[in-house]
């Protein structure tokens, strides 16, 4: 089992940037594929980016290109890499942990509780 918690959330203009992070608990992280979710008011949980165990990494469409996913085994930590956000990324972003190869957020296991980004334009 792992617990997860994120950070790094905030308010941030239009073509801003920031960097989450999600720090785990455990001594198994680096065998976790793990990935990054958010969800907007209104609107259901959608992936953002996942990174497997083999430092793999998937985006979705809308992020391609601005946002970086990466992890550090060593500190037991995920970041997210947010640049020239827009005001579509508004939303809590979720970090989460999963054994299984895939980018559903049915197929996670473990969540952590949220940050809120906000991005004003």
């Amino acid at each position: 089992q792992v617990q997860l918690v994120e950070s790094g959330g905030g308010l941030v203009q239009a073509g801003g940037s920031l960097r989450l992070s999600c720090t785990a608990s455990g001594r198994t992280f680096s065998s976790y594929n793990m990935g990054w979710f958010r969800q907007a008011p209104g609107k259901e949980r959608e992936f953002v980016a996942s990174i497997r165990w083999i430092r793999l990494t998937y985006y979705a469409d809308s992020v391609k290109g601005r946002f970086t996913i990466s992890r550090d085994n060593a500190k037991n930590t995920l970041y997210l890499q947010m640049n020239s956000l827009n005001a579509e990324d508004t939303a809590v972003y979720y970090c989460a942990a999963t054994t299984e190869v895939a980018n559903s957020p049915s197929d996670y296991d473990f969540w952590g509780q949220g940050t809120q980004v906000t991005v004003s334009s």
